[in-house]
């Protein structure tokens, strides 16, 4: 068979003021450009399980759009989505299905809404991918492609997970590539619409699978910065303590997501310092402590918030840059957020940062909440589910007074001049760490 991988890739914002503000911002622009120009691991690790007797292809939506008809030949579609793309992976599965070809759609969204998909393909894959794609391919070589194939809830052993076909890649357009080492986080936010929406608990990769991925990029990209696809790395201190000494062998640069705990030990950031980690995400979400309780199990980030700034400092000046996350629109949050959100990355000397609005995704906790409350202004528009457009009523101002003042704290934060002076702070700080 023909097999053509498509990702539904790229930032999607319907708020058209806040694009055009957004496009001559470039902190807003570049790490836009970032997560645009991200592959879908998903499509390529199962493109990696696809036994070798079938041609395989991958694609990005963004190349497809303006082709009529059907973009790419194939005997079997497989895409994958989140919400904010939904509606559009929903009208080209339907191009593909007019002309008889076989369509394959999962993600979270359609995980989580399997009925909805279905309306426009084939098959519907709900939870892991890993678990049902041998299963699924043999079907359709078969003919008998079912309609439903998983379930969430059950997760796919890391022991057993394979290597991503990044060969499919056009090694001119990708910057950035994406390596997984874990599944899961512990904390469980309610508005959480990545693992806990496909299965629960948390799964670290062998450190000699992820090490052998990474060599397989490095066969293909001379010096490859990798971004790591995890929910929360380092829960694991010794699985990356020794880890991280054979990452410095490689030579490479990487970026990842994790939360302030990491700040507590020194010896673990010298380690990623020296293993060439370049930055961490972490989400502080709120400058205020009121607006941190019961966002998580167990109040986890509540009860760090007076460390939120030593912690920054303290990661900074082992030459580890900060990207620092903020939700906008949180329960706590008054007009007076945005004035905090603009002091706190002052004060800190946060080198990069990143908001978004609050965002109630189609199965979280979050969604079911505001749903009840009855205060989803749309909830079933998941064109809005973008991270920067306003789809619900703030416990504590407007929808219109979160939408402007988002619009305007991203003006702010992401002017060249601020941009500017951010990175050239921790640039002083990087050169202090050295000399050190």
């Amino acid at each position: 068979m023909k097999i053509a991988f498509i990702a539904m890739s790229g930032v999607r914002v319907v708020d058209a003021e806040l694009l055009r503000i957004g496009l001559t911002l470039p902190g807003f622009v570049e790490r836009g450009q970032v997560i645009a120009s991200l592959p879908s691991l998903g499509l390529l690790t199962l493109a990696g399980m696809t036994p070798p007797w079938h041609e395989v292809s991958y694609h990005e939506v963004a190349d497809l759009r303006a082709v009529q008809g059907v973009p790419v030949h194939a005997d079997l579609v497989a895409i994958s989505t989140f919400s904010a793309q939904v509606r559009e992976a929903y009208e080209l599965a339907d191009r593909f299905h007019a002309l008889g070809t076989r369509v394959v759609i999962g993600g979270p969204h359609v995980s989580v809404l399997p009925d909805e998909a279905a309306a426009h393909v084939d098959t519907v894959v709900i939870g892991e991918g890993e678990l049902v794609w041998p299963q699924l391919i043999a079907d359709a070589e078969a003919g008998r492609l079912q309609p439903q194939y998983g379930q969430r809830g059950v997760p796919f052993d890391l022991n057993q997970a394979p290597s991503p076909r990044v060969e499919l890649l056009d090694v001119a357009r990708y910057n950035r590539i994406t390596v997984q080492t874990a599944r899961g986080c512990p904390h469980r936010c309610e508005f959480c619409a990545s693992t806990p929406l496909m299965t629960p608990g948390y799964r670290q990769k062998p450190a000699a699978k992820v090490l052998a991925e990474i060599d397989r990029i490095r066969a293909i990209w001379p010096h490859p910065f990798i971004e790591f696809a995890d929910d929360n790395t380092f829960i694991d201190r010794a699985y990356w303590k020794a880890l991280l000494p054979e990452l410095a062998k490689r030579r490479i640069r990487w970026f990842t997501e994790t939360d302030l705990s990491v700040a507590e030990d020194n010896d673990l950031l010298s380690l990623m310092r020296d293993a060439g980690c370049a930055q961490v995400l972490i989400g502080l979400e709120s400058p205020t402590p009121d607006a941190l309780t019961g966002i998580d199990t167990h109040g986890w980030k509540r009860k760090r918030f007076d460390r939120y700034r030593a912690a920054i400092t303290r990661i900074q000046s082992h030459g580890i840059s900060v990207n620092g996350c903020f939700i906008l629109g949180l329960d706590a949050h008054d007009a007076g957020i945005f004035n905090a959100v603009d002091t706190f990355v002052r004060e800190s000397d946060l080198t990069e940062v990143q908001v978004t609005v609050q965002t109630a995704f189609p199965g979280t906790v979050l969604y079911e909440r505001l749903l009840k409350a009855g205060r989803l202004i749309e909830p079933t528009n998941w064109n809005l589910c973008t991270l920067f457009d306003v789809n619900f009523h703030p416990e504590k101002m407007t929808a219109l007074e979160l939408r402007d003042g988002f619009r305007g704290l991203v003006s702010t934060l992401y002017s060249r001049e601020r941009t500017d002076a951010r990175r050239l702070r921790f640039r002083e700080l990087r050169r202090a760490a050295r000399a050190a």
